[in-house]
């Protein structure tokens, strides 16, 4: 009975971590459709207050406890820097890359998070981990070679490496943050942060709203609640139970996944060699996951 709960124990952050890499996936089918119809700055806001209309009801059903001072202040931080700017920067350099060149290039942050968190969190530098993050790195790229339609500037890549940067950071945060603070609340509490950095494009927001067809603000309506209130909430549920640089290494399943999802959604048929890459993606995220001792192991003779 106790070895069945620990088992299941063990699951859940692999299973929360797997919710998360779906809706962020599906978050780009999303966002492509919405990013026509509204900018950047209004895009960001209007996904992050839904996302906090969301998290707040949430958080009014029962009395919670507010984290104060060091707590408080990371959590702030990485709202600020992950919720806010980097959302904000993402959708800025979509507009001047393709996808597979935006996810190429924010598919660095993956690789700072592992060599920061090896460096200021202690967490050292696995074999498996940094194998791992080579080879899904080197599929990410194989998936922007055959989704890219050359549409970049020096602007869109300075904006993605800026979102990776941010990316990696706030994980380092709320890694920080979430020894103290419950997932939710640090997921809550972020969520509003990101919100209230965002508040200057209120006024923008609302006259895009007015302009835009219906679909597309029901788009804002799913990103707000599925890859940023649910998604976040699980990744932070699973980042509290494994170390940054694993966790955030699973970031690779997302090209691959949104490959899928435009293939059976959209009818978009992926190339032979997208679909190269995202088996390369998904080698990659399983290196990482081999048990500590596992290379180590295979030069022993015999």
């Amino acid at each position: 009975m106790i070895e069945t709960e620990t088992r299941r124990s063990s699951a859940l952050p692999a299973v929360a971590a797997g919710i998360t890499m779906v809706l962020w996936a599906s978050a780009f089918i999303a966002i492509r459709s919405v990013g026509a119809h509204y900018s950047p700055g209004p895009l960001a806001l209007g996904r992050l207050a839904t996302g906090s209309v969301a998290l707040t009801a949430v958080a009014l059903t029962r009395p919670r406890s507010i984290p104060r001072g060091r707590p408080l202040l990371l959590v702030v931080a990485y709202g600020v820097l992950w919720f806010g700017i980097y959302t904000t920067l993402v959708n800025a350099a979509e507009h001047h890359l393709d996808a597979g060149t935006t996810a190429l290039v924010v598919n660095v942050g993956p690789i700072l998070i592992a060599v920061l968190a090896g460096i200021y969190l202690k967490e050292g530098f696995p074999r498996g981990l940094i194998a791992g993050l080579a080879i899904a790195f080197c599929g990410v790229a194989t998936i922007a070679v055959a989704t890219s339609t050359g549409r970049r500037d020096v602007t869109g890549v300075l904006l993605a490496l800026g979102a990776a940067a941010l990316y990696a950071v706030g994980v380092l945060l709320q890694k920080q943050a979430l020894r103290t603070v419950d997932p939710f609340t640090a997921t809550w509490l972020g969520c509003l942060a990101g919100t209230a950095i965002c508040l200057p494009w209120a006024g923008t927001l609302i006259h895009e709203v007015a302009a835009a067809p219906a679909p597309a603000t029901l788009g804002i309506v799913y990103l707000g609640l599925f890859p940023t209130a649910i998604a976040f909430m699980t990744w932070a549920y699973a980042l509290r139970r494994m170390s940054a640089g694993r966790l955030s290494s699973s970031s690779y399943l997302v090209p691959a996944i949104a490959v899928l999802l435009s293939w059976a959604l959209l009818g978009e048929v992926p190339t032979g060699l997208a679909l190269i890459g995202g088996a390369v993606c998904l080698l990659g995220v399983a290196v990482t996951r081999l048990p500590p001792g596992f290379f180590t192991r295979l030069k022993r003779p015999g």
